[in-house]
């Protein structure tokens, strides 16, 4: 009885036309009487120009053709993009975010090579430095010897600089 009541209320839409009081749903009259009623209703609420362009649109996108899922992909949809278009619009803010941090990633691991290199430079000329100063201080050393201070005044006649013949003297200061 319900499939038959739901088969009428689709022929009422589809046609507009009052059901047939005929057979299983004649019988139950105040059933009968509420969907003249709502039948009567929908007719006045609506013009028959709009419900004949709303079942004109509904005729022609539901056909007994449609073996497609709704949920199915086409390559044409994947081709034209329309998929890639879904999937960006939906996560769109985690692929900023994504590419938020890649960006961040790559800055960070940019700028830690950069003070690598650096620190690198820095201690090469670290040892550099340090083997300048071994070699100026071995050669310091190498000047102040005693022969090559006598050298030095030898060759320079001029100097009034002399060796002492005479040993060093040790003062001793008393202690108050």
């Amino acid at each position: 009885m319900k499939k038959d009541e739901h088969n009428e209320v689709e022929l009422i839409i589809e046609t507009g036309a009052e059901p047939e009081k005929s057979g299983p749903v004649a019988s139950a009259g105040d059933a009968a009487v509420e969907r003249e009623n709502v039948v009567e209703k929908e007719k006045n609420a609506r013009p028959e120009s709009e419900s004949s362009a709303a079942l004109k649109r509904i005729k022609e996108s539901a056909s007994e053709d449609d073996n497609a899922p709704v949920g199915s992909l086409s390559l044409k949809q994947i081709v034209g993009g329309d998929y890639l278009f879904a999937l960006v619009r939906h996560h769109i803010l985690l692929i900023l975010f994504i590419v938020f941090f890649l960006v961040f990633y790559v800055g960070v691991r940019y700028q830690c090579e950069q003070d690598v290199i650096e620190i690198d430079q820095l201690e090469k000329d670290l040892v550099d430095a340090k083997y300048k100063a071994l070699s100026s201080s071995s050669n310091l050393t190498e000047l102040c010897r005693q022969s090559n201070v006598l050298k030095a005044l030898h060759e320079y006649q001029d100097s009034l600089l002399q060796l002492s013949d005479q040993p060093p003297y040790i003062i001793e200061v008393p202690e108050e």
